[in-house]
């Protein structure tokens, strides 16, 4: 337990840290802007939040190998492992880039974006699709140094950046009074602060991993590696955040009210459950690194302990969520849009009850990457996600539910996933924990 939370307590406070980008977004906007410029930044929100996953599912996937790597003490398929994955995210991000920039007004259609939020949210897009580089950059290179056992660089990165983007934030939008645009200027140059200040770190700090060597090459055996943990883990976060576009889509079809609720509610959702998504991906490079140094017992232990950790935890801000929904609304949104208010406390009391069960998941998740089974990952990430849009919009359909059917269909997808993630581990445990991996004779260290 010691270890696992020396590692996984950066981790959190890191990304509870790179949460306040959006957040402070939403929570600025919303008291200076109005409900209107609300609903367009958290609509924006959840598109953001699908393109990041894939630069995010490429780098956690990277960084399975990373570790693994690193436990074989394999310092030229670590090298070269390096080299792969950052050519394999400089291109992925150039495509998203490219493709965001063309499809803009699809996008916004596709979003089923009401006719008075078009111009607003066009506005805030355009801005906040010029920071996916500087996501690129941080969210590589944290990976890199969480790999090698370092989780509080990250950290302190993020803090700086986090800070900046509030202080930017303010700045721009109730001094300046530059609107939704602003709120976008100040997120994008706080993460470009991130991502180029810890690539400066890590290649100062650790210039053997990334300088020039001889022996070092790209080769294309090690992209296919990369992209065989990574590709999976990609498709994973993407159909995890593609169902969450899906369902912003219904809810936008709901009118500003509940678009504005949904937006505020759903970043009070996120921060909270993403204590036990981060101790979700340290666990999985926990586990990795025992992989890769074949101790499957530590394994085992790590198991339980995660289990017990991120139970507990979620059930504590279950609890929080619950109490305090009202208030925490209430810091997104003038007291006056009592609808707005009471619409997000009643998504809030419904989801929050269940943190347990999405604690659960990401451990699954981090379990399943770290061994070598990244497509266990994608199944359970499309049952989850596959059931809750189809719930969505089966049960916002029936008078009886309306939108309340939305936020039920959430808890649900979750459930059915743990028990089919949690069912196969206990039929494939002997296999899942039987380790073949040797590093090859060309690549292992002398």
């Amino acid at each position: 337990m010691k270890t696992m939370l020396r590692f996984a307590v950066p981790m959190i406070l890191g990304n509870l840290l790179q949460q306040c980008y959006n957040i402070a977004d939403t929570l600025i906007v919303g008291q200076f802007l109005g409900a209107d410029a609300l609903a367009a930044v958290g609509s924006a929100f959840s598109l953001m939040t699908f393109l990041t996953s894939i630069l995010l599912g490429l780098a956690m996937g990277s960084g399975t190998v990373f570790s693994i790597r690193f436990g074989q003490k394999d310092r030229l398929g670590l090298k070269e492992g390096i080299l792969a994955s950052f050519a394999l995210l400089s291109v992925v991000t150039v495509l998203l880039n490219t493709a965001v920039f063309i499809g803009i007004d699809w996008i916004i259609w596709a979003l089923r974006t009401p006719a008075g939020l078009v111009v607003m949210m066009r506005e805030y897009l355009i801005v906040i699709f010029a920071g996916l580089a500087g996501i690129f950059l941080y969210n590589f290179f944290a990976s890199l140094l969480r790999s090698l056992g370092n989780s509080v660089v990250p950290l302190l990165f993020l803090a700086i950046s986090a800070i900046l983007n509030i202080v930017l934030d303010l700045w721009f939008v109730a001094g300046l009074h530059r609107g939704v645009s602003g709120a976008a200027e100040a997120t994008v140059i706080s993460q470009y602060v991130s991502g180029f200040g810890i690539a400066i770190y890590t290649r100062i700090k650790f210039p053997e991993l990334l300088k020039k060597d001889k022996q070092v090459r790209f080769r294309m055996s090690r992209v296919k590696e990369i992209t065989s943990y990574s590709a999976l883990t990609c498709l994973q976060q993407s159909i995890m955040n593609l169902g969450i576009l899906a369902v912003q889509g219904l809810v936008n079809s709901f009118g500003t009210t509940v678009m504005a609720a949904f937006a505020a509610a759903v970043k009070i959702d996120a921060f909270a459950y993403l204590p036990v998504q981060d101790f979700g991906n340290a666990f999985s490079i926990f586990t990795a690194q025992n992989f890769g140094a074949k101790q499957m017992q530590r394994i085992k232990k790590g198991i339980r302990v995660a289990v017990l950790a991120s139970t507990a935890f979620s059930l504590v801000i279950s609890v929080c969520v619950f109490v305090f929904a009202e208030l925490l609304m209430a810091l997104f949104i003038d007291g006056g849009e009592t609808a707005v208010i009471a619409e997000g406390v009643r998504y809030l009391r419904i989801e929050g009850a269940f943190y347990f069960l999405i604690g659960t998941l990401f451990l699954l998740y981090g379990l399943y990457r770290a061994l070598g089974k990244p497509g266990m990952s994608v199944i359970l990430t499309i049952v989850s996600l596959g059931i809750r849009v189809a719930l969505a919009y089966a049960l916002s359909a029936i008078p009886a539910f309306g939108v309340v059917g939305i936020w039920w269909s959430v808890p649900i997808g979750w459930f059915l996933a743990d028990a089919l993630g949690v069912i196969y581990y206990f039929i494939k445990r002997r296999s899942l924990l039987k380790n073949d991996m040797t590093a090859s004779s060309d690549s292992a260290c002398p």
